[in-house]
């Protein structure tokens, strides 16, 4: 159950002004220091690192995201962009090709995504109220629909070696 004060203040017109562009950068700026093991926005909602490829450019995109994690394995995503009126990047990277990386707690796996239908949005609603408890508020701003991705494992993460660890290029570089 998310706090009423952070419900206010995560939906308020300032925070919704500011957040899409400090948080992401502060997010991964932090990710990037501890070799993935730490990102600030876990402390108030589960979150990853997805990695995507740009469908224009063909380069690695990095964007740490609200998810929620089923007991099968699978992530929801929600490309709720905090309310604005466009859809978010990553969607569109989706779209176009939908393997991608989803790194947390230092560990990373290879994914498959897939756009949810309207219906299976509907049925999955209570895992995107888990992910992002403030949904609806995002939904109505946004007045557009919102994409919501089922990320389905390809690979199991590595059991025992964190993903900082590892020999070859790193995440970001």
């Amino acid at each position: 159950m998310t706090h009423p004060l952070f419900f206010r203040l995560a939906t308020s017109r300032a925070a919704l002004r500011i957040a899409p562009h400090v948080l992401p950068r502060c997010d991964l700026f932090i990710h990037r220091l501890t070799r993935g093991r730490l990102l600030p926005s876990r402390l108030v909602l589960d979150t990853i690192v997805l990695g995507t490829t740009g469908h224009r450019s063909g380069t690695p995109r990095h964007t740490p995201l609200a998810a929620h994690r089923a007991a099968d394995g699978t992530w929801l995503v929600i490309g709720s962009n905090f309310g604005r009126p466009h859809h978010p990047a990553w969607t569109t990277n989706l779209l176009h090709r939908p393997h991608a990386t989803v790194t947390t707690r230092g560990l990373s796996w290879q994914v498959r995504a897939r756009q949810l239908t309207d219906h299976e949005t509907e049925q999955q609603r209570s895992r995107i109220l888990l992910a992002i408890p403030f949904y609806d508020t995002y939904a109505a701003r946004a007045d557009r629909d919102i994409r919501v991705f089922c990320l389905t494992p390809v690979t199991a993460p590595p059991a025992d070696r964190p993903l900082g660890n590892r020999p070859g290029p790193g995440l970001y570089r």
